[in-house]
């Protein structure tokens, strides 16, 4: 049982402080999350960005990803006159930052792979001096705690691949759900009612963070350059997806921005870019080879799949009645904290 929080306030005294309910909420970082379970966060890869000053993206109000090897490239707007940029690269294969080899390394790898009217912009960051920064990239499955009293959310309670920027989005979703469970309570003192509480949104969330999490973790991994035919049309084919128009594109970007939480939108997304793939790497004609590079696409594209699918609960993800229950707490019902908020129509 959690009954509150030591810490040291700005004197550098320790005070205690309790509560019926403790909520953690500190980050990927987390410290507190090892008291409270055995939770491992799993590092994929480094995010290594730097912000060049004083320069105009053309279209500034949409984000430049460029295929690169050995993974994607991104430059986005952060102000009126800032861009930031940004390249991820893979454990084993990080140049120092601190003796000018990640510079060296950016200017000399990276800059000729992004197109010619960014390059100006990527490189000017770099020969201004900016800070370059290295985050590691994680991945980390949402476990409930036994413990009573205390609640985890945010990044100390769910990662995923920060490809798609939904950090915050999910953690602002567990909020509004949270909420709307916790109104109808009299007080937060009844520890069982809580823990009801608890469970109850463990597995209201998981239309959007199930969504969120699979479609996060395999575009991360759709977008790791190859040198296998296969995984390359993948590759290509994810791009081409993305950037057809019509409804391919809107219901990717309802997706990527959780405006639509459902998981099997996110299954037909995915087997229809799988599809296009294949499609692609039969052109112009089906010969023998291109045709077991297609059958490899498919199985590598449910391998991709279906262990995400699996991390997250199938049953929870799929199951409609989920799915009306996050959207009728999301959006304002109030109903009981029995079954109805697992069985509500």
């Amino acid at each position: 049982m959690i009954k509150g929080v030591t810490y040291k306030n700005s004197a550098g005294e320790e005070t205690t402080a309790f509560a019926p309910l403790t909520v953690v909420c500190d980050g990927c970082y987390s410290n507190l999350r090892r008291s409270i379970n055995d939770n491992n966060a799993e590092v994929l890869s480094y995010q290594v960005s730097y912000v060049s000053k004083n320069c105009q993206l053309e279209d500034p109000d949409k984000l430049k990803l460029i295929m690169s090897k050995p993974s994607f490239t991104m430059l986005y707007r952060i102000s009126s006159t800032d861009v930031r940029c940004g390249v991820e690269l893979f454990p084993g294969n990080i140049p120092s930052i601190s003796n000018g080899e990640m510079a060296t390394f950016l200017k000399n790898n990276m800059a000729p792979q992004v197109p010619p009217e960014l390059r100006k912009i990527f490189l000017k960051g770099i020969d201004e001096g900016a800070q370059i920064k290295a985050m590691p990239t994680k991945r980390m499955e949402a476990t409930l705690s036994e413990k009573q009293g205390v609640i985890v959310l945010g990044d100390a309670f769910n990662m995923r691949h920060p490809a798609i920027a939904s950090g915050m989005m999910v953690l602002l979703s567990d909020i509004l759900i949270l909420r709307r469970l916790l109104q109808p309570l009299p007080n937060l003192g009844d520890a069982n009612k809580i823990s009801e509480v608890i469970k109850s949104f463990y597995i209201i969330r998981k239309p959007m963070s199930a969504t969120v999490n699979t479609l996060g973790n395999a575009f991360s991994q759709v977008l790791i350059a190859s040198t296998d035919e296969a995984k390359e049309a993948m590759r290509q084919g994810c791009y081409d997806y993305l950037s057809s128009g019509g409804f391919r594109t809107s219901g990717m970007m309802a997706l990527l921005g959780g405006m639509n939480p459902r998981p099997l939108s996110l299954i037909f997304h995915l087997c229809g870019m799988t599809l296009s793939s294949i499609a692609q790497l039969l052109s112009p004609f089906p010969s023998p080879r291109r045709i077991w590079h297609s059958l490899r696409l498919f199985g590598l594209s449910m391998k991709m799949l279906i262990p995400h699918l699996k991390a997250e609960g199938v049953s929870q993800m799929l199951y409609p009645a989920y799915a009306a229950a996050y959207r009728k707490k999301l959006y304002g019902c109030n109903s009981s904290l029995s079954s109805d908020d697992m069985n509500c129509e």
